[in-house]
């Protein structure tokens, strides 16, 4: 089985750099919702690993739940028209809630995920986001409370960013090579166009084509 490491440009982010930015993150959080009990709610299924080590740094007590999307049929992630395939588990109603993404690019999907959880009559409501992209933004007036780092307009993965469902366990975020990308787009994977509850914001989305949130088709890619 090849190398991962081996489609690897760079290194963008190191396991220490993101461990530091993780805890800074939680401490954020920690402060400003003393007292309280946030409800923190992830996108399958990029953001898993920053939610993990993110509720695993808090000084406060959380609850955690689940939502998922896809695109609707030919539709372009760019729009921001998404399907809601998995809704949450708990009521909102009255609650903090903490919307913790892996990646926010056009804002879009992010932006319709708080206008649905907002309709649920939350007492607050804000995001959290490992990385952003404000380069590709179109959103402008989307508001990010706790953000990790800013990143480039290039195709991440590692830390739950992937490429075709790979990448996500390496331990950091990092650049995948040119080659590797014009090698897939020449031979497209069995399946791609059926719906896949993966979703994460470019660069970092996963599923082939039925890209959940703001990605594009394949994690990690710029938006065309």
């Amino acid at each position: 089985m090849a190398d991962p490491l081996a489609d690897i440009q760079e290194i963008l982010f190191t396991e220490e750099q993101i461990t530091r930015r993780v805890r800074d993150l939680a401490g954020a959080i920690s402060r400003d919702y003393a007292g309280r009990a946030p409800l923190l709610v992830s996108v399958l299924k990029g953001a898993v690993y920053f939610l993990t080590d993110l509720t695993r740094a808090l000084a406060v007590p959380v609850e955690i739940d689940f939502m998922a999307i896809t695109t609707y049929g030919g539709a372009k992630v760019q729009s921001g028209v998404v399907r809601l395939i998995k809704d949450l588990d708990v009521e909102i109603t009255g609650r903090d809630v903490v919307l913790v993404e892996d990646i926010i690019d056009t804002g879009l999907t992010a932006g319709y995920l708080l206008r649905l959880l907002q309709a649920r009559a939350p007492a607050s409501l804000r995001i959290c986001t490992l990385l952003d992209r404000p380069y590709r933004r179109i959103l402008e007036t989307l508001e990010i409370a706790y953000r990790g780092f800013e990143v480039p307009d290039r195709f991440l993965v590692g830390y739950g960013l992937d490429y075709r469902e790979r990448y996500r366990h390496l331990p950091f975020i990092g650049v995948l090579k040119n080659e590797v990308l014009a090698v897939a787009a020449a031979s497209p994977p069995a399946g791609s166009g059926a719906a896949s509850p993966s979703a994460a914001e470019p660069p970092g989305a996963s599923g082939p084509a039925a890209r959940a949130k703001d990605a594009p088709p394949d994690a990690g890619a710029p938006d065309p």
